[in-house]
């Protein structure tokens, strides 16, 4: 049994636990969550936590964080925190050096997954389970995080990319006009400005200004009010109150299924597509109508090999922190 920090660190959450970590089982026996933007730095928030006299001092820590990671150093993308490496983590929690590792958020989460039950997964499509190959996972949330798993005799091994920063392909003339659009506030239009959180509030205003949708004027006082723009959108479409909205939130599903699908066939995933990130369940009706399946499958000549994919929601949000710690006990 080893005692090891672990650490899911996201653009608008840090979730934290010590955990107990056996090669067959992880048992969190402290848990904390940070909102991001709250603090300065990710060592303040590692600090923060053990100072909480319920908290051992680690043998060993994991982190996943949302960013590339290069020799155990990472910047992240989307906070203000500078770069962060093993080394300034090791100097803060006296744990050495070598026993502090640093990986993709979503890298983590695959290295969670073996961690979920039957109730952490929902199958929103069969496909054809049990054809071996590769898996992918992409994870909508403050950001857009995309990984692979590499299969083989072993067994499945993560990956990290930064696919989500590809750039953004219009397929339709609707689509173009998003892209023009978007171009001029971006030098470059990358998936992640429309297939994220924010992308959510960059349809709607897409819609809104430039296609002219009626934007209600109570609608327009609730996202004024309320300082997060595409959690009122969303919530207002899921729950039918504006037209507007509802395409917002029928345009963010297509794209989403596009670069899924794009994903997929990127990875010869064959073994299965994952949807992590804070986005997926909360819109669980929407992806389970057609609109999602039909443009998920709609990829040219390849349409037969992505309908063999089985396509799975993680409805755990422990994922990356359970394999930031097996990472930290064993991937060192």
């Amino acid at each position: 049994m080893q005692r090891v920090l672990a650490a899911d660190v996201g653009g608008t959450k840090v979730n934290m636990a010590l955990c107990y970590v056996t090669e067959t089982k992880i048992e969190i026996v402290h848990t904390a969550r940070y909102a991001s933007q709250e603090y300065s730095s990710f060592t303040d928030i590692i600090k923060a936590f053990l100072a909480d006299e319920k908290v051992e001092k680690p043998e060993k820590i994991g982190i996943g964080v949302a960013g590339p990671v290069i020799d155990n150093t990472v910047e992240f993308t989307n906070l203000n925190w500078g770069v962060v490496s093993a080394k300034d983590i090791a100097a803060v929690t006296g744990v050495p050096e070598e026993h502090v590792g640093l990986i993709n958020d979503l890298e983590a989460t695959g290295y969670g997954l073996p961690c979920l039950g039957e109730d952490d997964i929902l199958t929103l499509h069969r496909g054809e389970p049990g054809h071996k190959g590769n898996a992918a996972i992409i994870a909508p949330g403050t950001g857009l995080g995309e990984a692979g798993l590499f299969a083989d005799a072993k067994g499945y091994h993560p990956f990290a990319t930064e696919g989500g920063h590809c750039e953004f392909a219009p397929r339709t003339e609707m689509e173009a006009q998003l892209f023009s659009y978007l171009k001029i506030k971006h030098r470059r239009v990358s998936w992640e400005h429309v297939v994220a959180g924010p992308g959510i509030y960059r349809l709607y205003y897409f819609l809104r200004d430039v296609m002219q949708r009626e934007e209600p004027e109570w609608l327009k006082k609730e996202i004024e009010e309320k300082g997060d723009p595409s959690a009122v959108i969303s919530q207002a479409g899921l729950e039918k109150r504006a037209p507007i909205c509802e395409e917002v939130m029928q345009l963010f599903v297509q794209q989403l299924a596009r670069e899924a699908s794009s994903l997929v066939l990127k990875m010869k995933a064959t073994g299965g597509l994952f949807f992590g990130g804070g986005i997926p369940p909360k819109i669980l009706p929407l992806l389970k109508e057609p609109n999602f399946y039909d443009t998920f499958v709609d990829c040219g000549r390849m349409q037969a090999l992505v309908e063999k994919v089985p396509v799975r929601i993680i409805l755990n949000d422990k994922s990356a922190l359970f394999g930031a710690a097996y990472y930290g006990a064993y991937g060192l």
